[in-house]
């Protein structure tokens, strides 16, 4: 297994990469990366001065490179749909695309504009109806697709009967719920896209226990004192146990992105113990999304609720 500081990234000068999530954490860490290897980078968001300061950072890395940010909130279907329709008004293929953005475990339900919860709109509806809608510009760059989910995964469930955690929410229990549907997502993707010769691979990452605010931004809402998870995650960190920071968690899906042995329809993660720090490698599946059953019935509700079809977008 390669060591972490020994991944690398191939030439990427004529490339141009989509990377939702990138004001910071292991999203800003990816498109570092992706520009020092001569991507033109992409980034949508929802913060204008995040968005500037992730530039900033990104340019003084790579004085060279071509980056830029663009106005994204995925919990709104609009903004989606908003963004979409300037990338394809530009007519550029994109070639990479990386669906990391997401909030975790807020203290309460919240929905988003468009009346769901906020976890399963931001971290999976918001991300299927983006890469439905950009399926022309995907199609053309012959792309690659990551979408980053979550060791939680692992230990999740659908609810079919309470997709949108009306009857009984809870913040873990939903946020394991949304990392599985990017998960199922990303599998689903790549079969339709084999079967019907699309032409864009798809496959799925998680980076680990990583060190970042999505910690602190997520289970504070909806709390009157902070959540403890940030403190907990520094002394782990601070300790060297079950945590590793953005740079090495970002690793996973920068090698399931940009790797040429990297293939469709897997899941790629840290080789470590519990798989909570390691080296970038190839994960058995989870139980939990093995199902083809699950993972179609899942795209077709996420269709019908996002509005956003993928065989009329292709």
């Amino acid at each position: 297994m390669k060591k972490l500081s020994a991944v690398s990234v191939p030439d990427l000068h004529g490339k141009i990469a989509v990377v939702t999530g990138a004001s910071d954490g292991i999203g800003l860490r990816l498109a570092e990366r992706l520009a020092l290897a001569g991507a033109e980078v992409v980034l949508p968001m929802r913060s204008a001065t995040k968005g500037a300061a992730a530039l900033d950072r990104i340019r003084a890395a790579a004085p060279e490179a071509r980056v830029s940010s663009r106005v994204l909130d995925l919990s709104s279907l609009s903004s989606v749909a908003a963004l979409a329709d300037t990338l394809l008004a530009e007519g550029r293929p994109i070639n990479l695309m990386v669906n990391n953005a997401g909030v975790m475990a807020p203290a309460t339900r919240h929905e988003s504009v468009d009346g769901f919860e906020l976890q399963f709109a931001t971290n999976h509806l918001g991300h299927m109806a983006l890469t439905g809608r950009l399926m022309p510009l995907l199609r053309a760059g012959k792309a690659r697709v990551t979408t980053v989910t979550s060791s939680a995964a692992r230990t999740s469930k659908i609810n079919w009967g309470d997709l949108e955690s009306v009857k009984n929410y809870s913040p873990v229990r939903s946020y394991g719920a949304s990392k599985l549907a990017n998960l199922l997502f990303a599998l689903e993707l790549d079969r339709r896209s084999r079967v019907a010769a699309w032409g864009v691979v798809s496959n799925a990452a998680h980076p680990g226990t990583t060190l970042t605010n999505l910690y602190a931004s997520g289970p504070n809402l909806g709390r009157a004192k902070p959540a403890p998870h940030e403190a907990i995650m520094k002394r782990l960190a601070k300790w060297g146990m079950f945590v590793h920071s953005a740079e090495a968690g970002m690793l996973p899906p920068l090698f399931a992105l940009t790797s040429p042995q990297a293939r469709g329809g897997v899941l790629y993660g840290p080789d470590g113990f519990g798989q909570f720090t390691g080296s970038p490698t190839q994960l058995a599946l989870y139980k939990s999304a093995r199902s083809a059953a699950d993972a179609e019935r899942l795209w077709q509700v996420s269709e019908r609720l996002t509005g956003v079809s993928f065989e009329a977008a292709v």
